[in-house]
């Protein structure tokens, strides 16, 4: 197991991105990330479903000139929660499932499932549930929105799966929590509990998959403002270490990391910068890392059965970060990528 919590505590390897020295995106051959065996792409977002939506514009744009530029098909998108920011009148009717996801990430461009998880945002009453809304919207008819639960799994590609999925609801009552009566809102105590019982029965399941993947919206461990998830350290990651889960994908920090722990065999992984404004960094990248920057931005996994490779972009579609990892845990930080 190759892990550490700075840069220099990883193998570096000389990859394709030999290419992106001095440039800072992604070479034409981007579909070769895995040496040409099968593999899929998902692009994910999180913390974009803003009521101001310039940065939200900003990185869609990025996100369809990306995969346009590079011919990149992309498979799978990955929404980490915070869909809807403020008021979502009208429910699954409200125009802004047109203007803010039909529209921005297109079915012409992105022709392809889009996988959602809720967030603290997407758990507000205004005054009717945005949670209800998701999920009802997700049962329309031709609709890309995926949300068949508020936590679910599900494997990837249907046909011989490389991933195992599970997506939860990360919020739990916690002892900051809002009041049950207000207009934020959490999962009861015997809901949370509920999931934790799902959960452990989901990865104790036979697994028939290279990669066992965890998706939610608040990150277990962060560097920004939120900090650590002392709920979430206690009720999931000693099922993440036991499970040795590959990657734990959130948002919630509106920025981009991708943290490793001494023996922790799973990476973590935060892409909140899809769309509401910025947070500063509580926890530099210098003392843990490896990576972690206040940036607008998108994030890229390519999965294919000898590894997996995650990118963070910027919002122009420029990477800025880049590692593989391969089944049995092996982590490379990818070189030549100028932030």
């Amino acid at each position: 197991m190759n892990t550490s919590i700075s840069r220099r505590g990883f193998l570096r390897q000389s990859f394709a991105f030999s290419a992106l020295a001095g440039l800072g995106s992604l070479p034409s051959l981007a579909k070769n990330f895995a040496n040409g065996n099968a593999s899929f792409n998902w692009l994910m977002i999180g913390d974009w479903g803003y009521e101001r939506p310039a940065g939200q514009e900003a990185v869609a744009e990025g996100m369809r000139s990306y995969v346009k530029q590079h011919a990149i098909k992309a498979d799978a998108l990955l929404m980490l929660g915070d869909n809807w920011y403020g008021d979502l009148t009208g429910g699954v009717d409200s125009p802004r499932w047109k203007t803010h996801f039909e529209d921005l990430y297109p079915g012409s461009i992105f022709d392809c499932p889009a996988y959602a998880v809720l967030g603290n945002h997407d758990y507000q009453r205004m005054p009717m549930s945005k949670v209800d809304a998701e999920l009802a919207y997700a049962k329309r008819g031709g609709t890309r929105w995926k949300m068949p639960a508020r936590w679910y799994s599900f494997e990837f590609p249907s046909k011989d799966p490389l991933v195992t999925v599970i997506a939860l609801d990360s919020n739990v009552p916690h002892a900051k929590a809002p009041q049950a009566n207000s207009v934020n809102f959490t999962l009861t105590p015997e809901e949370q509990a509920e999931q934790l019982r799902w959960l452990k029965a989901e990865l104790e399941k036979p697994r028939k998959t290279p990669y066992l993947i965890v998706i939610a919206h608040h990150p277990i461990y962060s560097n920004g403002p939120h900090g650590d998830h002392k709920v979430l350290i206690a009720d999931w990651d000693p099922l993440l270490r036991e499970h040795k889960a590959h990657l734990y994908l959130a948002g919630h920090d509106h920025d981009m990391q991708h943290l490793e722990f001494e023996g922790h065999p799973t990476s973590f992984v935060l892409s909140g910068g899809g769309g509401a404004d910025l947070y500063t960094l509580k926890i530099e990248e210098a003392q843990r890392g490896p990576y972690a920057a206040k940036v607008y931005g998108f994030s890229h996994l390519q999965v294919a059965e000898d590894k997996l490779t995650l990118l963070h972009m910027d919002q122009t579609g420029r990477v800025i970060h880049g590692f593989t990892k391969t089944p049995d845990g092996k982590v490379d930080i990818l070189q030549g990528i100028v932030a």
